[in-house]
């Protein structure tokens, strides 16, 4: 069994990926790379790649694959004694080869939500703009509704939490990750979960992944 082992996890906004990643490090011992927050570390630090990445985001564009590829594969050649589980990345075929070309994965984890069940989790969603801080109407609401729990201030919500901005997201994310799924398919390394809930869903993500390697704790 190797201790370098490698994967990565898909799964559209809102599928519960941030919840089922944190489980998978904090029971199996990889260390979590997510390609967003590389992406806000490297602009925080005006670095060449994330200046670049920064232009293509205010401009309303997708980051590039090759600026994505470089940010990755730098982020990557320093965790050559570590395993690891990658978050974000890749997102088109493309970054998929281009990965496979510099490091070989040992899993693919895909997890397939119902667009509705996404739709009415995110639109819930209510963000305090000046902290970040974030609050759900069912799952986590504000003492006082519409307010910060903290300054009093209201609270919005986020164009990207609007039902109709989620449903496009939903769409976007689907054809993009129709090829890249089959690329992981063909490997013979891409392993699909079906549910609603994270709590439904990671029972058997931590079975499935114990034959590939031990555990260290859980599933709970």
């Amino acid at each position: 069994m190797s201790k370098l082992f490698r994967m990565v996890i898909l799964g559209a906004p809102g599928s519960g990926k941030g919840t089922i990643s944190s489980r998978i490090v904090r029971d199996f011992g990889l260390k979590h790379l997510s390609s967003g927050d590389l992406l806000r570390a490297q602009i925080l630090k005006k670095t060449e790649i994330g200046l670049a990445a920064q232009s293509y985001m205010k401009s309303g564009q997708l980051v590039p694959d090759d600026v994505m590829v470089k940010l990755i594969s730098t982020e990557l050649s320093g965790l050559n004694s570590s395993p690891w589980l990658l978050d974000g990345f890749p997102r088109t075929r493309p970054q998929a080869e281009a990965l496979h070309n510099n490091q070989k994965l040992d899993l693919v984890l895909s997890l397939e939500v119902p667009d509705d069940v996404i739709v009415d989790r995110i639109k819930g969603r209510w963000t305090h703009l000046a902290s970040g801080r974030i609050y759900h109407t069912e799952f986590n609401p504000p003492k006082v509704p519409g307010k910060d729990d903290v300054t009093g201030e209201p609270l919005v919500q986020r164009e990207d939490d609007k039902p109709e901005s989620v449903r496009h997201r939903l769409e976007v994310y689907a054809t993009n990750t129709k090829p890249l799924k089959k690329f992981y398919e063909d490997l013979g390394i891409l392993q699909v979960f079906h549910g609603t809930e994270s709590n439904e869903i990671w029972p058997r993500v931590h079975k499935y992944m114990q034959g590939h390697i031990p555990a260290k704790s859980g599933p709970f």
